[in-house]
């Protein structure tokens, strides 16, 4: 059986109004990328793992996930969140579907990938560490309200291999994460092949593949920039908790 995203066909009346899917802007197009999923990527790069105090799983990656309603366009001011007092930044390459994919090869896996796009995972690390102590989910640490901030997307044709690409983080212009894209331990494309054996996986969904080392704190009225080379920053301010 096929699976397909299909629009509601219903007459019945809304008890309330529910909310559109968020869209990203696509480099140099009119066009926007509707976002419909988020899956993320746990201890990708090793150092990262390393400073976790963490093993990395090198037979399978694990995936967490945002809720798409958590996107934050690049260039937005978010508030401190709630519930936390240890608010951290992690920098990573999002790559974005462009295709229906299910159980796929490794070839149609990659030739899957619309654009990749800069990512900031913000986390609120304390409630994620002690859920972790406890071996609970991760979902109050992660899949925080406006924690998911993404820069414009960047077509695969416009940008070609991903390769060792440097990719950096700074805090009011103070370099803190600064690693090469070679670091991951799983590639966008196994990445993608692993994930479409659970998932059909389709346009609208993307993939936060994960941060290197060097995450850390951010305060209210600090700024945050991300780079990947030759894709469009994302960037962030904090301000003080509602």
């Amino acid at each position: 059986m096929s699976f397909e995203r299909k629009e509601e066909q219903t007459t019945a009346h809304r008890l309330f109004a529910s909310p559109t899917y968020p869209t990203v802007p696509v480099t140099g197009e009119p066009g926007r990328y509707p976002v419909h999923r988020i899956f993320c990527v746990g201890r990708n790069y090793a150092d990262h793992a390393k400073e976790m105090g963490a093993e990395v799983d090198r037979q399978a990656p694990f995936y967490f996930m945002k809720d798409a309603q958590t996107l934050v366009a690049s260039g937005s001011t978010v508030p401190y969140p709630p519930g936390t007092s240890n608010f951290h930044y992690e920098m990573e390459l999002v790559l974005a579907v462009g295709q229906p994919i299910f159980r796929a090869s490794r070839s149609d896996a990659e030739a899957a990938v619309f654009g990749y796009a800069c990512g900031l995972d913000m986390t609120r690390r304390d409630l994620q560490l002690d859920a972790r102590a406890k071996q609970r989910p991760w979902d109050i640490g992660k899949n925080v309200e406006r924690s998911a901030i993404i820069g414009p997307i960047t077509r695969r044709e416009g940008i070609g291999e991903m390769g060792p690409r440097r990719i950096s983080l700074s805090v009011d212009g103070t370099i803190k994460q600064d690693a090469h894209l070679s670091d991951l331990i799983w590639s966008p494309g196994e990445l993608l092949e692993h994930l479409s054996q659970f998932y059909h996986l389709a346009p609208g969904d993307l993939i936060y593949t994960g941060t290197p080392a060097g995450v850390g704190p951010v305060v209210a009225g600090q700024h945050i920039r991300g780079e990947v080379d030759g894709l469009e920053p994302v960037e962030l301010t904090v301000t003080p908790a509602e």
